[in-house]
């Protein structure tokens, strides 16, 4: 089975894998650090190797730092963590628009044909950054998301 390595952190929430993307410094392991408070399980931090099976995505971490995590002020520190997970939700650090439109993450070259995997953008820096993860994770495991809505009560044309 083929994988890639690419410069990103992964958690795993539930059954659902988070796949963490984003520029050195923009905040991935922080993010991953708090949802890892709230209960999420480390996969990978700062490279991830991803790899599809079943039509599916998924992410693990490389041998070598596997179970290992970099928190800034405290150093490399060994974390229990779960050996991979399938990636429902793909997470670009950055400022997000107010109504974004449905945006899918597309994985490097190389990897066998995936399923679309929904990706939102949202800024690492803000307080509600963990809860909006889970609740985008929840909201597409249901079909919650509304990108018909337009609250000036008129229909998208």
């Amino acid at each position: 089975m083929k994988s890639v390595n690419i410069h990103a952190s992964c958690a795993r929430i539930g059954r659902a894998g988070v796949l963490i993307l984003g520029e050195s410094g923009s905040g991935k392991s922080d993010l991953l650090l708090r949802l890892m408070d709230e209960g999420a399980k480390l996969v990978s931090d700062d490279r991830t190797e991803l790899y599809v099976a079943k039509g599916r995505l998924h992410g693990r971490a490389p041998k070598s730092i596997a179970g290992l995590m970099e928190v800034r002020g405290l150093g490399v520190l060994a974390q229990p963590f779960a050996k991979s997970g399938t990636i429902a939700l793909a997470v670009r650090l950055g400022m997000p628009e107010r109504m974004p439109e449905p945006a899918f993450y597309a994985p490097p070259k190389g990897l066998a044909r995936a399923k679309p995997t929904p990706m939102i953008v949202l800024d690492a820096n803000t307080a509600s950054a963990p809860a909006r993860v889970r609740l985008a994770l929840q909201a597409l495991a249901k079909g919650l998301i509304r990108h018909d809505f337009n609250a000036s009560g008129h229909k998208p044309k």
